[in-house]
């Protein structure tokens, strides 16, 4: 999956989104929700390669809240009508941040101009004939898609980049973090013990540690029995041949075990929320990204100074290792890590209190339309100033036209003046 083109992980991702959007659609309580007479003060949606579930906030009459889980995109972006110049708000495929050269410029102009093409030739009209299929009375999907009144992110400023963002969108990253409970027992008496440190270790959902290649697992394996601290591995099996100093858990409260103050280093798919998990609580990162925004992540994590990169699908036991050991035992990881935690944590009100606030603020505000840009009532071509490009290219053209054919009319004339004169010049 790490190796596909752009638009290959384009098609991926819109692939998984025309499956669960047809299970949701199709779901007998899905269907008789919609065909209810409920009525509803605000509909808040989960933005994820789900557009037909934009049909809902259109059939209850109310405003729209969009729940983003990531930076924005380009195609947020221009369901938003946000600014987001190439020139430096790079694409989230993108490898690079905002300080781009030319060649990177170029590269961005190309991910973003195939995106572009991506959502409205392939993905809006697929997932239009799906809520055509579902909901046969709904408009057409570009009649309702542009009324969100609101968009939350899920970043945030301390991790990601600075870019332009309308009065509606907000940054809400780290809301769903709430004060560390108290760990389980066996958890707890773990770390408790572990003098010289202890490593979390969790690849989330998108590749379960099951799933890992024999001879990733003895690498893996090999590397933390040489370790002198423990390790806290999310790992959906019992393993028989683990080193004494790994713990094996199915499941675990990440969020808690990252505050706890004896984890030195947090190996993760890299994952926006696990990321700002570990920037809160000011852990070092070791991502092994695996697909989509995941790389994106790493790199900004990278470039921010408080994790190092390694590709699962390049990883063996002899990079792992030095990853590790440098991640372990150089200090400004660990500095740059705490100093992004300080950011995050100096917000004037808590994340969720803000998404909260802006929430309410829609619902009181009738749908608070007065925050959208204008920019979701112009076409495509009136937007990006095709029409005013061509109508001044046009122009341009036309005085060219008329003073190519002046000076063909006076190069003609001066010939034939001249001629004249050779003329005169032979008869006399």
């Amino acid at each position: 999956m790490g190796q596909m083109s752009y638009w290959g992980q384009m098609q991926m991702a819109g692939s998984f989104g025309y499956s669960y959007t047809e299970k949701v659609l199709q779901d007998p309580r899905i269907q008789k929700l919609l065909n209810s007479s409920e009525q509803f003060d605000l509909v808040v949606t989960e933005h994820f390669f789900n557009e037909p579930f934009y049909i809902f906030a259109h059939k209850f009459k109310c405003p729209s809240v969009s729940l983003a889980p990531g930076p924005m995109t380009g195609f947020n972006n221009h369901l938003m009508g946000n600014p987001a110049p190439y020139s430096y708000v790079p694409s989230i495929l993108a490898d690079y941040g905002i300080d781009m050269n030319f060649w990177q410029r170029m590269k961005n102009t190309y991910i973003n101009l195939l995106g572009d093409f991506f959502v409205h030739f392939e993905l809006l009209p697929n997932m239009n004939r799906i809520l055509q299929t579902y909901v046969p009375d709904a408009p057409p999907l570009t009649d309702i898609i542009y009324n969100t009144s609101l968009m939350l992110l899920t970043s945030h400023s301390s991790f990601g980049n600075p870019v332009p963002l309308q009065p509606n969108i907000k940054e809400i990253g780290g809301h769903h973090i709430l004060p560390p409970k108290e760990l389980p027992k066996d958890i707890k008496e773990f770390l408790d013990s572990a003098k010289e440190g202890a490593i979390l270790f969790s690849m989330g959902s998108t590749l379960k540690s099951t799933d890992f290649a024999e001879d990733k697992k003895k690498a893996i394996l090999n590397v933390f029995s040489k370790l002198k601290q423990k390790v806290l591995w999310k790992f959906e099996t019992d393993l028989s041949d683990k080193p004494n100093n790994v713990k094996i858990m199915k499941w675990l409260p990440q969020k808690d075990v990252l505050a706890h103050p004896n984890i030195v280093a947090f190996i993760s798919h890299v994952g926006l929320l696990g990321t700002l998990e570990a920037v809160y609580s000011g852990v070092p990162i070791l991502g092994l990204p695996v697909f989509w925004d995941q790389v994106k992540n790493i790199d900004d994590a990278v470039r921010k100074g408080f994790a190092l990169k390694l590709s699962y699908f390049e990883l063996n036991e002899d990079n792992f290792n030095k990853a590790l050991e440098e991640i372990l035992n150089t200090p400004k990881y660990r500095i740059n890590a705490k100093r992004l935690s300080r950011l995050i944590h100096d917000h004037p009100v808590k994340q969720m209190d803000e998404a909260i606030f802006w929430i309410e603020y829609v619902i009181r505000n009738d749908g608070a339309y007065h925050l959208r840009s204008s920019a979701v009532n112009l076409k495509w071509y009136q937007r990006y100033l095709v029409d005013v490009f061509i109508f001044v290219s046009g122009i341009v053209g036309v005085v060219v036209l008329v003073l190519y054919k002046l000076f063909c009319i006076l190069s003609a004339s001066k010939h034939t003046l001249i001629e004249c004169n050779r003329h005169i010049k032979k008869n006399e």
